[in-house]
């Protein structure tokens, strides 16, 4: 047989022990937190029926499904001289998912007399881009949400912001909660003619971290707005001052404009909800926010490190009837999605993961030969069901080996079972951290390790 290169598709990864250990750190401080305001866990999926994604995450988003082949004979009546656009739906009608959310508007819509609304989950699960692998983006990649759906009411969006904050908090990470509305967005359209312009307006605004004020006036021109309409959204670029200063000049700048005046409007409301309950991170109104997702109609939110120069590691919104696109109209949702991959990232760059997180065992046995073997299986069966991580060295080898293997694994306490403990029915217990050893009961060993 060929000797196979050992490698894995770019964009994709390995997770050795400790790498799995920081990640599980990560999706247990999340899931504690969703747990903390009622979520209830559900999964779907890795592959969606391509009418499920398809023309959800707009013209872009598209482009990077992957599809996946049909399986069997699927290519023997296909008629390959065809444009590509026909011939990807005959050889392919299923893809990896893109997010969790349209998945999950897809679930509600099919098990709707099976839950309860309003209903809150949350899914920690992969997503696949065919996206550039680089810094903080992966092909392959976790996302972390957490959906409310079948309510209106602000007070949901209040509950992210402050989930986002316990989170990032739990975290140690220093973060801004950036917030826009969508029909703040759509007025400013609605304000300089160009109401059809919409998608295209959110889409180039939305890169303007990336690209820069003039590049993203030059894609707006591309689209197809005209100087004069994109000379208009100069005051939205340039607007500063605090949230009620900005909510300020939005109600008198949507005076004549009923879609921008609502967005205004609701963000008077949540950003008062936010001052009143006393969010902790930093949280600021940014009007060029715009989430390239079709989908969102309301609230949206980004949320970045301060202290560490990487994409957005958080973001979500209000969508109001994406459910109605599977049969089921007029249920609002809204939603937010922690990327933990960036978050891991993030993590490792502020060395900020606590330092005992790749501990696997507390407590290795040293084997001696195999009646010390049978004692310490024995009694580290009784450790086990205590709740301690134990360790019996597999095999009868010489001292050194057996200690160095400890100081590899990081094992805080080596334990000696040998023939004056095996007389006793003591334990000598040796700690790792400043050498000390004490010969001990089981019972005082099982008190000391707990």
């Amino acid at each position: 047989m060929a000797t196979v290169k050992c490698s894995i598709p770019k964009g994709t990864r390995d997770f050795l022990p400790v790498e799995m250990a920081r990640r599980n750190y990560i999706f247990d401080t999340i899931r504690k937190v969703f747990r903390a305001f009622a979520f209830e866990p559900i999964e779907t999926p890795s592959l969606e029926n391509l009418s499920t994604l398809m023309g959800k995450y707009g013209e872009e988003g598209d482009k990077l499904l992957f599809k996946v082949l049909n399986s069997g004979n699927f290519m023997e009546s296909v008629d390959f001289q065809q444009d590509y656009h026909k011939v990807a739906p005959q050889i392919c009608d299923r893809g990896l998912r893109y997010d969790l959310t349209v998945p999950f508007a897809r679930f509600v819509v099919q098990h709707r007399d099976q839950i309860t609304f309003p209903f809150r989950r949350y899914q920690l699960q992969p997503v696949w881009r065919a996206d550039r692998p680089q810094k903080g983006r992966y092909r392959e990649f976790y996302q972390c949400d957490a959906d409310m759906i079948g309510s209106t009411s602000l007070l949901n969006e209040l509950e992210l912001v402050q989930m986002i904050d316990m989170v990032f908090g739990e975290l140690g990470i220093n973060v801004v909660v950036k917030i826009n509305n969508r029909k703040v967005l759509a007025g400013i359209a609605d304000m300089i003619g160009a109401p059809d312009k919409l998608v295209d307006i959110t889409v180039a605004i939305d890169k303007l971290d990336k690209i820069g004020l003039d590049n993203v006036r030059a894609e707006l021109a591309e689209r197809g707005l005209g100087e004069q309409q994109i000379k208009a959204l100069d005051p939205v670029f340039s607007l500063s001052g605090t949230a009620e200063e900005k909510i300020a000049a939005l109600e008198a700048m949507f005076a004549n404009v009923e879609i921008g005046r609502k967005g205004a409007e609701e963000l008077k409301e949540l950003f008062g909800y936010i001052a009143a309950v006393g969010v902790k991170s930093e949280v600021e109104l940014d009007l060029t926010l715009a989430r390239g997702l079709n989908y969102y109609t309301g609230a949206i939110f980004e949320v970045k490190a301060k202290d560490v120069q990487i994409g957005s590691i958080c973001g979500g919104g209000r969508y109001d009837n994406l459910t109605g696109i599977f049969g089921m109209p007029d249920v609002s949702g809204v939603g937010i999605s922690f990327g933990a991959d960036r978050i891991y990232d993030v993590l490792t760059e502020l060395d900020a993961f606590p330092k005992d997180l790749a501990q696997a065992a507390t407590v290795l046995f040293i084997n001696f030969g195999p009646a010390e073997q049978a004692a310490c299986v024995k009694v580290a069966a009784r450790l086990r069901a205590e709740g301690v991580a134990t360790l019996v060295y597999p095999e009868t080898a010489k001292m050194k080996k057996q200690m160095d293997y400890a100081n590899r694994k990081g094992v805080p306490f080596v334990a000696f079972i040998g023939e004056n403990e095996l007389q006793n029915g003591t334990v000598t217990l040796k700690n790792m951290t400043d050498g000390t050893q004490t010969t001990m009961t089981v019972d005082e060993m099982v008190a000391i390790l707990q």
